[in-house]
């Protein structure tokens, strides 16, 4: 991995970080998620007259992921209603970077180094010290586990379609704008059939914070797509989740939150393996 590419995933992580600490806007999780999801479509379609559309041989990736998108949404909404986002939050992100390592060794024969495979395997494992002893808040329920493993899962399926198509797409911009819109389209419609006009209204005192969240969460993955044209898959998903390094380090200096033992040795375990990552 360049220094370049390795740099913007790092920058695609922080902005991952802010965001999500913007998507607590004072909305239950359904809400608040599908908010930025609508938001950064609305972003999405103003800058799609600016780029190519995607090759036609990206579309039926563009169509899954979009799919994987939704899935995804639902089951970080669902995990949330029993669990504390302290864990379940590192918890749905620490298998994905596995299982698209495994995929792309599988489908795209894309063999890692020991080195590289190694700070994978140390940066996965402080994200998941994070979820178990990080939360403050003791185990896990068994629910909110199962439906944080189910969201990895979805994490890994639309990582690794998004990496294929935007390979495919002959523009990786063009790609993630159109992901993006089509998403933000799903997530209204989702969000109408539940709660109506009358939930859009409920929408209003927290509209500025969701349109910058949308901004942000758009201009994180649309790197990281960008990046995974450039890099192996695997490297590049785990390197994005450092976004819980930066989350735990804007809760502390920002925030002016305590980290205790659990915390930092996690966040130390997540700064290694991506030292690691680096560095070869």
């Amino acid at each position: 991995m360049s220094p370049f590419v390795f740099a913007a995933v790092l920058g695609a992580a922080l902005l991952h970080a802010v965001w999500n600490a913007v998507a607590k806007v004072g909305l239950d999780g359904f809400a608040s998620i599908l908010l930025i999801a609508m938001a950064g479509g609305v972003a999405s379609f103003i800058l799609l007259p600016f780029f190519p559309a995607p090759e036609t041989a990206s579309w039926p990736h563009l169509a899954a992921s979009v799919a994987l998108h939704q899935g995804y949404n639902l089951g970080l909404i669902a995990a949330y209603r029993t669990g504390d986002f302290g864990q379940v939050y590192p918890l749905a992100r620490g298998g994905a970077p596995l299982m698209v390592t495994l995929a792309g060794l599988v489908l795209l024969g894309e063999p890692l180094d020991p080195w590289p495979l190694v700070g994978i395997l140390i940066l996965v494992s402080g994200v998941w010290l994070m979820a178990k002893r990080g939360g403050g808040a003791g185990l896990p329920d068994r629910r909110s586990v199962i439906a944080a493993l189910v969201t990895s899962a979805f994490i890994a399926g639309y990582t690794v379609t998004d990496g294929l198509g935007g390979r495919l797409a002959g523009s990786a911009h063009g790609y993630a704008l159109w992901l993006f819109a089509l998403d933000g389209v799903c997530a209204a419609a989702i969000y109408l059939g539940v709660r109506g006009w009358a939930g859009i209204r409920a929408l209003r005192p927290a509209l500025i914070p969701g349109l910058g969240g949308g901004a942000l969460s758009l201009g994180a993955y649309w790197t990281v797509i960008w990046a995974m044209t450039q890099a192996p898959m695997g490297m590049v998903a785990a390197l994005r989740e450092t976004s819980i390094l930066f989350a735990l380090l804007l809760s502390v200096l920002v925030l002016k939150e305590r980290a205790g033992p659990w915390r930092l040795a996690a966040g130390s375990l997540i700064a290694l393996g991506a030292v690691l990552l680096k560095i070869t």
